[in-house]
């Protein structure tokens, strides 16, 4: 069975190199909800006979209907390999973006960028002589460039949660069709082991 992606250390140095905090994201996804059907196929043992016996493949069962995966191997499944994965990305995103929209005194562009913001605004701009001297880009601060990938990656993370939540409720016995309530109550009894234990 696969196993969750772990959550990496979680520092603001972290959420600011955007491309390791998108190859987390990317990774996490690939090695879990990109292979949800592989992955669903190998909870079910095709073999009934071990050793493994040629014999077993010389008739051909039809792909569907499948047999669903039953509630006790899917519940495991659930509790140990998809819910803590999307915890995990979701207590990244949801620590970067707390760090997106908070102060950054140790932005090292802060500087230089008030002062071409300050020299565009003294700038004299004769749009007869050249046309394009009116545009201006300016540069954005490095907690506004986060938070643009967080809310790509946020709405990302939502189709790919309800996509693999499709499959799962359609291989799988005793699922639900709402992925957000089956998450929230895992995270409620996962809150409740910890604080009891």
């Amino acid at each position: 069975m696969s196993r969750p992606t772990p959550t990496p250390p979680l520092t603001p140095q972290f959420c600011f190199d955007t491309r390791v905090l998108r190859d987390f994201l990317r990774l996490s996804r690939s090695s879990i909800d990109d292979s949800i059907s592989t992955t669903l196929n190998a909870l079910v043992t095709p073999a009934s006979t071990s050793p493994f016996d040629p014999r077993s493949t010389a008739v051909r069962s039809p792909p569907y209907p499948r047999p669903p995966i039953p509630a006790p191997t899917t519940r495991t499944f659930l509790e140990t390999v998809l819910f803590p994965s999307w915890s995990s990305r979701a207590s990244v995103i949801q620590y970067c973006t707390s760090v997106a929209t908070s102060p950054d005194p140790e932005d090292p562009e802060s500087l230089e960028r008030e002062t071409l913001n300050r020299r565009d605004a003294e700038r004299v701009v004769d749009e007869r002589l050249d046309p394009y001297s009116a545009r201006f880009f300016p540069r954005e601060a490095r907690t506004e460039m986060l938070a643009s990938v967080l809310r790509n990656e946020v709405a990302v993370e939502g189709i790919i949660r309800t996509r693999t939540w499709g499959i799962v409720a359609d291989r799988c016995e005793g699922v639900g069709p709402n992925w957000e309530g089956e998450f929230d109550r895992w995270k409620e009894s996962t809150e409740r082991k910890t604080n009891t234990g």
